[in-house]
Parts: C-alpha cells; sequence; structure tokens
C-alpha cells in the first residue's frame, strides 16, 4: 500500500528507510548512498560474461519537518534519474566532481544499498553459474543486503570490522526494524520523530542508567552543613596556609563576624558579594562569611586584566566587595562598598561571634561564577546552595572523604572545581590545606608541597598532574587522584595509576554544579571514559530535537537533575537556549543543561565523551570560547577577519592559534594585539601564535574551512621589537634550549618565554630539564618563571 501510493518500488522504499536510520544515527541532513545498478543495456551484453555493474549514487536531503512520504518521493525521482544514466561510469563521476581523496575511503559515499535477485543459480547463454561464499572483506564501511525470497525479505549487514562491531550491528538491525514498523504505521509522520528504540533500550537508557536518586539534606545550605561540623568539632584543624592555620571553631567565628558586617551593609539573599583575595585563611573566611550573610559571591581573580574585572562587577551588579588592602589598588573603578579583610580586621572583630540568624534557603544562591563568552562578554553561572550540597554529598560518598583525609587544594577560586577542594573537607571534618599561586605553577614547589602537607586527597586538571610527572614526581601510594577539567588521555592515567592509590575521572561543566559524573579508572579498561552520574543527576544523549541517542551511536550530552543551575545571572535570553524543559526526566517542571559536548553511552552504562559540537575549547583545563578571543582582536581597526582555534600539533601541547586577514597591517600588529587581549582577557586566553593570511579558507557554503587552516610556522612570532641575537655562549645555549622545547627556529634574546613566546608551565619544566643537562648546575622551575628571557636566564645560570 505505502509503494502504490507513491508510486514506488520495493528497492525505494528499503533504500528511503535506510537513508532515514542514517539520518537519524549521524545527524546529516544530506546523504549519499551508493546502489549497484545493471550495466546491460545493451542487447549485445545480455549473453556475454562479466561484470557489468555500474554504481550510482542516491542523494537523500533532510529539510526540517520531511515525512517519509516526502523522503520517498525525492528518492524516487533519484532512483529514476540514475536508471536514465546507467552507462555513466563511476570513475567519470568521480573525476567530473573532483571530490577530496581520503586512501583510507571510497569517493563520494562509504555506505551501500542493494537489492539483489535471490536465485543462488542464473542462466547465461549455456553456462551455469551459484553464488560462492563470501570473501570475508568489506570493500565500504557498510553495506545493507537485501533479497527477496519465498521466505519474504531477507537482510544481510557486510561491515568493516576496523569501525565497528558486531553488536553495534546487531542494534542497528534492531533499529531499523524498529523503524521500519513506525513508518508502515504512520508515514506521514516527521522522520525526526519516528520511533527507533526498542522498549527495553527506551528502559535502560531513560531510567536504568539514570537510576541515581539518593538522599542529602536538601533543605540545608552550605554554611549551615559547615556550622554543624564546627560544633561537633570546634577544635579540630580545618585550613591550612604555609605555617598558619584555622581550627574548626575559629574559622566559624571569625566568619560569623565577617557575616554580620555585611549583614550591616545590605547583603542577604540572593545579593552578590564580590571577592577578590589571595589564597589565604582570609578568603577562606570570606567565603563562608558572605554565605553566613545570607549572600552570593563572585569570585574576581587577582590576574584578571582590571578590564573583564570591571565588565563582572558591572554584570554582577556587585552590591559589596571584600578584598585585602594590598588588592585595593588593582580594583577598577565602581560604586561597591568595599570591605578589606585586613585593613578593616578591628572593625569587624567587634562584631557577635555567633551564627547569624538568616532566613537563606537551599533555592537561594551560593554564587555566580563568570566563565568565558561566544560573543565576548563572559557570562555568570548561578549555583543555588541546593545543587553544591547535593555535589558534595555525592562527592563524600564516591569518590569519597572522610575526617581523616587531608585535601590539597590547588585551583584558582574563579574556576569553580575549586569550591569542590574547599567545602567537601569542611563539610566532612577533614583538614584542606592551601597551596599557593606559585605553588600550582611550579611542578617542584607543588611537588614539595604535596609532600609536606601529608595530603591524602587532590584534586586537579590533566595539565598539572602532568606538570607534576615531568617534574619528575615519584607518586604516593596513599593519594587519592581526582582529575578532571578537560580530557583524561589513557597515556597519563596510566602513568597516575602506577604512583598513587586511585585515579577517578570527573567530568561536569559549571552549569551544572562542578562534576556530574565521576569513574574510577582500572589499568586496560582502554579508553577513559567520564563514567556515570553523580547521585540525583540525569545525563541524556540525544539528537537535535532532545530525543535519546541508541547505545553507541554519538549525540548531545544534555544534563538534567538537582546540579542543574538556576541559569545565567541576567541573560534571560541565553538561559532559555542552554536551559531547556526536560522531556525525558518525566517531572513536571524540570530543566535539563545542553552541554554541546558530544557523547556516546558505552554498552555498560558509562558514557565516553568525544569533543565539541561547537568550537567551545579547553586549553590546560580552562574553559575558553573562542569566539570571546575573536571579539577582542576584531577591535583593532586592521583586522578584517579572523577564527581563533586550538592545535595540537605536537601531543600533549595544546595551544590557542590566531588567524587572521589584515588591512595594511602595521609592523607590531601582533604585538597590539596580544596588549588588546591583554587588557580584556585573563592570559591563558592569549594566543600562542598569530597567522596573518591573505584570506580565510572557506567550504563551499561560505562557512570558515578550520581543518584547512595551516599549522603556524614555528619561526619567532612578530612581537613588534628587534630580534637580538645570542651574543654569549650562556645565550646561545639557553636559546637552543628555548628553540627545541618551543620548536621554533628562532628566538630573540629579549623575547618573554611566556609572553611572547607562548610558553606555558609545562614547557618550562622541560626547559628546566635541558638546562641541567647542557649547564650541569641545579635549576629550579621558577627560575625560569622569575627570569623568562634568554639574556635573564643565562646570566643567572652564568652566575
Amino acid at each position: 500500500a505505502l509503494g502504490r501510493q507513491d508510486q514506488a518500488t520495493l528497492f525505494m522504499i528499503l533504500e528511503a528507510s535506510f537513508a532515514a536510520l542514517l539520518h537519524r544515527y549521524t545527524g546529516q541532513d544530506d546523504l549519499l548512498v551508493g546502489t549497484p545498478i545493471t550495466g546491460r543495456t545493451q542487447r549485445e551484453t545480455e549473453s556475454l560474461v562479466g561484470n557489468f555493474i555500474n554504481v550510482v549514487v542516491l542523494r537523500a536531503r533532510f529539510p526540517e519537518r520531511l515525512t517519509f512520504h516526502g523522503l520517498l518521493q525525492q528518492v524516487r525521482e533519484q532512483a529514476l534519474g540514475a536508471y536514465a544514466h546507467p552507462d555513466l561510469p563511476f570513475e567519470h563521476l568521480v573525476a567530473e566532481l573532483a571530490p577530496e581523496r581520503d586512501p583510507s575511503r571510497t569517493p563520494l559515499f562509504q555506505v551501500m544499498f542493494v537489492l539483489h535477485n535471490p536465485e543462488g543459480v542464473s542462466q547465461v547463454s549455456n553456462l551455469a553459474a551459484q553464488e560462492v561464499l563470501g570473501t570475508g572483506t568489506s570493500k565500504f564501511d557498510l553495506t545493507l543486503f537485501f533479497s527477496e525470497t519465498e521466505r519474504g525479505l531477507e537482510g544481510l549487514v557486510e561491515y568493516s570490522t576496523d569501525l565497528f562491531d558486531a553488536p553495534t550491528i546487531q542494534r542497528l538491525c534492531g533499529h531499523y526494524r524498529t523503524l521500519l514498523e513506525g513508518i508502515v504505521r504512520q508515514p506521514d509522520q516527521s522522520i525526526a520523530t519516528l520511533p527507533l528504540l526498542t522498549g527495553a533500550e527506551q528502559q535502560q537508557l531513560v531510567v536504568d542508567w539514570n537510576n541515581t536518586a539518593a538522599a542529602y539534606p536538601q533543605d540545608r545550605c552550605l554554611h549551615q552543613l559547615i556550622e554543624a561540623q564546627a560544633e561537633r568539632t570546634p577544635d579540630r584543624v580545618a585550613v591550612v596556609v604555609d605555617e598558619r592555620h584555622l581550627t574548626y571553631g575559629e574559622l566559624n567565628r571569625r566568619a560569623n563576624r565577617l557575616a554580620h558586617h555585611l549583614r550591616g551593609l545590605g547583603v542577604g539573599p540572593d545579593v552578590l558579594v564580590g571577592l577578590l583575595t589571595e589564597r589565604s585563611l582570609d578568603m577562606v573566611v570570606a567565603l563562608l562569611g558572605i554565605l553566613k550573610a545570607g549572600g552570593a559571591y563572585v569570585p574576581l581573580d587577582p590576574a584578571y586584566p582590571r578590564e573583564r574585572l570591571a565588565g563582572m562587577i558591572k554584570d554582577a551588579a556587585v552590591r559589596v566587595l571584600v578584598t585585602q588592602d594590598r588588592l585595593r589598588h588593582g580594583l577598577p573603578p565602581q560604586e561597591s562598598l568595599v570591605v578589606s579583610m585586613d585593613g578593616m580586621a578591628d572593625e569587624i572583630a567587634r562584631h557577635d561571634d555567633g551564627d547569624p540568624a538568616i532566613d537563606v534557603r537551599s533555592e537561594n544562591l551560593a554564587y555566580v561564577i563568570f566563565t568565558s563568552g561566544s560573543t565576548g562578554r563572559p557570562k555568570g553561572v548561578a549555583v543555588t546552595h541546593r545543587s553544591l550540597v547535593n555535589l558534595l554529598e555525592s562527592m563524600g560518598r564516591e569518590p569519597g572523604l572522610t575526617e581523616a583525609d587531608v585535601l590539597l587544594s590547588v585551583t584558582t577560586l574563579s574556576f569553580d572545581i575549586a569550591a569542590l577542594e574547599l567545602y567537601l573537607p569542611l563539610i566532612k571534618g577533614a583538614r584542606v590545606v592551601l597551596a599557593s599561586r606559585d605553588d600550582a605553577l611550579d611542578g617542584e614547589r607543588l611537588m614539595s608541597r604535596l609532600s609536606s602537607s601529608g595530603a591524602t586527597v587532590m584534586q586537579a586538571t590533566p595539565a598539572t598532574w602532568r606538570l607534576l610527572l615531568e617534574s619528575g614526581w615519584g607518586g604516593n601510594p596513599g593519594l587519592k587522584v581526582l582529575c578532571g577539567g578537560e580530557a583524561l588521555s589513557r597515556d597519563l592515567a596510566d602513568e597516575l595509576l602506577r604512583r598513587v592509590a586511585a585515579v577517578w575521572n570527573m567530568y561536569g561543566p559549571t552549569e551544572t554544579t562542578v562534576w556530574s559524573s565521576a569513574w574510577r579508572v582500572e589499568p586496560g579498561e582502554g579508553v577513559v571514559s567520564i563514567g556515570r552520574p553523580i547521585a540525583n543527576t540525569q545525563m541524556w544523549v540525544v539528537d537535535a530535537r532532545l530525543q535519546p541517542m541508541p547505545a553507541g551511536v554519538p549525540g548531545e550530552l544534555c544534563i538534567g537533575g538537582v546540579g542543574v543551575a538556576r541559569g545565567y545571572w541576567e541573560r534571560p535570553d541565553l538561559t532559555a537556549e542552554k536551559f531547556v524543559p526536560d522531556p525525558l526526566s518525566g517531572e513536571a517542571g524540570s530543566r535539563m543543561y545542553r552541554t554541546g559536548d558530544l557523547a556516546r553511552w558505552l554498552p555498560d552504562g558509562r558514557l565516553e565523551c568525544l569533543g565539541r559540537i561547537d568550537h567551545q575549547v579547553k586549553v590546560r583545563g580552562f574553559r575558553i570560547e573562542p569566539g570571546e578571543i575573536e571579539a577582542n582582536i576584531a577591535r583593532h581597526p586592521a583586522v578584517r577577519d579572523v577564527v581563533v582555534i586550538a592545535r595540537e600539533d605536537i601531543p600533549g601541547d595544546k595551544r590557542l592559534v590566531a588567524y587572521l586577514v589584515a588591512d595594511q597591517p602595521p609592523a607590531d600588529l601582533v604585538d597590539q594585539l596580544r596588549a588588546l587581549i591583554r587588557g580584556a582577557c585573563p592570559e591563558y586566553m592569549v594566543p600562542a601564535h598569530f597567522v596573518i593570511l591573505e584570506a580565510l579558507p572557506r567550504t563551499h557554503n561560505r562557512k570558515i574551512d578550520r581543518k584547512a587552516l595551516p599549522a603556524p610556522e614555528r619561526t619567532r612570532p612578530d612581537l613588534g621589537q628587534t630580534d637580538v641575537a645570542p651574543r654569549t655562549d650562556a645565550e646561545q645555549q639557553v636559546a637552543r634550549v628555548f628553540s627545541e622545547v618551543l620548536g621554533l627556529s628562532r628566538v630573540g634574546v629579549h623575547d618573554n618565554f611566556f609572553a611572547d613566546l607562548g610558553g606555558h608551565s609545562l614547557l618550562a619544566i622541560q626547559v628546566v630539564s635541558r638546562i641541567r643537562d647542557v649547564f650541569g648546575v641545579e635549576c629550579q622551575t621558577r627560575t625560569v618563571f622569575e627570569h623568562p628571557t634568554i639574556a635573564g636566564l643565562a646570566r643567572v645560570l652564568s652566575d
């Protein structure tokens, strides 16, 4: 009936439904499928023995709301057009279209559909022919064969075992059958909404693998949990910084005095308080004091440019700003009331040290953290107490933390994962040791701090763990490693597993409260997965229409549950775009966050993260929207076009590269652009390389072709300053080390290793190692930070 209505053959119906399956699997709206066609169009060939098969390519396009009837009409027209030109050799078609060739795949298409005569024996002239066994190889990535037999339709799938395994193909066949059944029942339904999953799969993906319900104190705020711990263990050490410390009782009393002071300045529920402090005891007191006053803190990093701090303070409408005297000079002009932790210490100390009685609830905000924004404007993620408490309670159970633990905190407060490092120990009665910013950047200092602190737990990005290893860290068999912020490679995981008690891989965007999944990594697992959802969290892999994708099939990772943030501070349009109603949770009013990450379910219910759908990148753990950097570069009057990407031309060394087109660029353009970016963005957002092109490469639809962007030349960047060659033997030796580590053909003696040449802490470790070999002297990583030029470092080494 379906074929008669559309005047379509069985071949057309099966080919169209196969194309629909591929569309649902890949999300691609324009597909090419190959199919064989007989080449015996001349009477003279009918009795000849030989291969007269030709291949034609059928194209299927999937506009919005396309029904199967619409697709079938499209395939019918394509097939009839192909039948009209059966003698056009496939090779001529390829030559005419001249697609980009790849020796690993067939040009134009990699998937084939075949419907053939089922007879095992055929007669040509007086010769009999019979089917023989298959070759055991697949010519294409995937081929679907159908035969019409007396028993009905019989199918066979031939596939490349380099790309697929048998369970994947078995699932694909099941999905094809489910899709065909849906087509027969509702051919007028949009292809995008036709059923694909079996009932058992729907249950597994939506219910079983997201059954994470767990009890937690959902009506309590974070500071109330810390207050309760302080009451239980007032004399136990809570926080350590260098040789100084605070007990739980001291911490609670100091935070109470500050909270009463802030209350007098109008701080209360959902009032945002800026926090600009060094990593110190004052920082922890201020955090707790702001929360106890009912407010929510906004971390302001002292390393950020004044322009960026000014924008954050303005966007957050910060009423009160807590800081330290030595940082006040770095504050941008603003109208906030300023509270200095040290300069006003006597005034603050006069307040009551009892817990404030504040009507703050778990639905109120705990913090607003600003992240990189694609439009050039950072966006503030607003997180409630309830979300934060759920995270901490879940993390306390797994990976686990007890009162006997010591956690070494190395992460800057402006990075949301610092919340776990500071608060998890404080609600469990454990001890948190704060490493300084310099400790976290210097592998040798961090190694020393890790040892002296007696740490049993440390959380850091893969870049920091690699920094430790490259500094010669031998490990600690009693240490629990928490690793997150960017992808954990298998080789790094294995290096850590040989040195520590346990390695946990963590995953989660700021918008869903630090971590949303966790997994204890084991040796020999293959790819390092991001694990399973934490307590009271749901993770969905969906297509563009938010329907669940089958296990093994990539889709966008969306996250629901208690951890979903309130949204972006004062950005309702962006909040509505990224925080959407959750159609899978079954709870009225529930929302989920669209991460923009590409992921897939593994057969055992773990998740594998495959990268980004958009162009957001992570470099050394920092989440970066290239669009923000592009927007700042575009402010320069000479820049006509720009794109910024992250490249990893050397394994393990990911760098930002800016490609731009400029009209009559000044000689010091790159130097000007670096200054422009540094004035608005953190240092980690300054590209390591700037490449000036005549035009940016573009695809046929005029989008920037990022794959065609050339690798930056390994030469000294144009810094707008004289390239002074080495003048002494020591400078020549240091210059050789800089060139080898940075991959540059030459460098000037006054070029800054970090600011000018794109170096970072991991590369500084390599510099130190080679200098020790070349000079035969002891050299510390901090020496490179303190003397980052060839001239300066050579002078120190010579002395």
